[in-house]
C-alpha cells in the first residue's frame, strides 16, 4: 500500500538531495536520486517490497507534476498545439521517469525497507 506522506517527502527530498550534493560529488543526481529512495524505505518500514514500491511512487509522482507542467506551458504558450506536444512531451516523460525510479530511487527505498523491517 502507498503511504503519501512518506511518497511527498521523497519527491521533496529527490529535489533537494541532488542540489545539496552537487558541489560535492559528479553523479550527486544519482546519488541523491538513491538517497530519496532510502529515506522513504526506512519512512515507510514495510521490508524491501514495499520501501521499492513507495520509493518508485515517489520518483513517478514527481513526472507526473512535470508532465502537468509542461502540458500547462505547452497550452499557455503553444495553444491547442502545444497542448498536444506538451501532453506527449509529458508522457515520455512519465515513462522514462518511472524506469529511472525504478532504478536508482526504488533499489535504494528496497535497501531501507529492507533496513527497516516490518
Amino acid at each position: 500500500m502507498v503511504k503519501w506522506g512518506a511518497v511527498i517527502t521523497g519527491f521533496i527530498l529527490a529535489v533537494v538531495f541532488p542540489i545539496i550534493l552537487s558541489p560535492f560529488i559528479d553523479q550527486a543526481s544519482v546519488l541523491g536520486l538513491f538517497l530519496a529512495g532510502f529515506v522513504v524505505g526506512l519512512i515507510v518500514r514495510e521490508g524491501a517490497t514495499g520501501g521499492f514500491w513507495n520509493a518508485t511512487v515517489a520518483g513517478a509522482f514527481g513526472g507526473i507534476v512535470l508532465a502537468i507542467l509542461l502540458t500547462i506551458f505547452g497550452a499557455v504558450l503553444g495553444g491547442f498545439g502545444g497542448l498536444f506536444i506538451g501532453a506527449f512531451a509529458g508522457a515520455v516523460l512519465v515513462l522514462v521517469l518511472l524506469f529511472v525510479s525504478m532504478i536508482f530511487m526504488g533499489i535504494g527505498g528496497a535497501i531501507g525497507g529492507f533496513l527497516a523491517g516490518d
